[in-house]
C-alpha cells in the first residue's frame, strides 16, 4: 500500500454550510486510502510552516470569515511548494471574499445561488479523467452555483442554468461544477457540490470528491 500520506481538514465559518458534518463525512474516506488526518477548526493551523510542509494535502470547509495576512501566506505558500489542496461549495470557493491570492489559488469565486435550492443536472464533460471516469451525469437538489471562474481551470463537469423570469439572462448558462488546476507545484480541486453533507448521500457526488482528494494529494494521476 506504500507510506501513509498526511492530511490536515480545518472546518470552520459560516455554519449553514455544515462544515463539521461534511468533513467528518470524509474523514473515513480518507482513513480507508492510508491517510493519517488531522482535523482542526482554526485557521492558526497554517501558521505552523513546518507541518504544513509535511502534508501531503489540506482540505479547507470554511464559509465566509477573514484570515490573517500570516495565515494566508501559510496556506498560499504550502500549496504553491507542493501541497495539495480540495475543497466544495462556499467551504473552498466562497471562503475568504476580500482575499484574491486565495481566489486566485482555488480558480473561482461563489457570485449567486439563483432561486436557492434548486433541481439541477451536472453533466460530466471529461470522461477520461480518473476523477470523472465511469461516473454518469447525475441530478442534485440543492444550491446551484453560479460561479466566476479562471480559464485556465481543467473543468471536468458542468450544470446548465435555466433561468427565472426575474433572472432571464442567465437561461443557458453552461457553468463548470468540478475543476482541477494547478497553483504552483500543488494541486487544486474543487467540486460546487456539498451545500450540506446531505449532498454526499449522492453517491457520485461523494464519489468525485473523493478521487478529487486523492488527486490532489498525487495519490491517483
Amino acid at each position: 500500500m506504500g507510506p501513509m500520506k498526511k492530511a490536515l481538514m480545518v472546518w470552520g465559518g459560516w455554519d449553514g454550510h455544515d462544515p463539521k458534518n461534511c468533513v467528518d463525512t470524509f474523514v473515513p474516506v480518507l482513513i480507508e486510502n492510508n491517510f493519517e488526518v488531522k482535523v482542526s477548526n482554526t485557521l492558526d493551523s497554517f501558521l505552523d510552516v513546518k507541518e504544513l510542509e509535511s502534508l501531503n494535502l489540506i482540505v479547507i470547509c470554511w464559509t465566509m470569515g477573514t484570515i490573517t495576512p500570516e495565515q494566508e501566506k501559510g496556506l498560499l505558500t504550502a500549496v504553491k511548494n507542493g501541497v495539495g489542496i480540495a475543497g466544495w461549495h462556499g467551504g473552498m470557493a466562497d471562503s475568504f471574499r476580500n482575499n484574491t491570492e486565495y481566489q486566485f489559488m482555488v480558480g473561482g469565486q461563489w457570485v449567486a445561488h439563483p432561486g436557492g435550492i434548486v433541481k439541477y443536472r451536472v453533466n460530466i464533460i471529461d470522461k477520461q479523467d480518473p476523477i470523472t471516469k465511469d461516473i454518469e451525469d447525475f441530478d442534485v437538489e440543492s444550491e446551484q452555483y453560479y460561479l466566476h471562474v479562471d480559464p485556465s481551470n481543467n473543468v471536468l463537469a458542468t450544470t446548465i442554468f435555466h433561468g427565472t423570469d426575474d433572472i432571464f439572462w442567465i437561461k443557458g448558462c453552461v457553468m463548470p461544477v468540478v475543476w482541477k488546476r494547478m497553483y504552483g507545484k500543488g494541486r487544486v480541486f474543487y467540486c460546487s457540490v456539498g451545500h450540506t453533507a446531505k449532498d454526499f448521500t449522492i453517491p457520485e457526488a461523494k464519489e468525485i470528491v473523493k478521487r478529487g482528494m486523492l488527486w490532489a494529494s498525487g495519490s491517483i494521476i
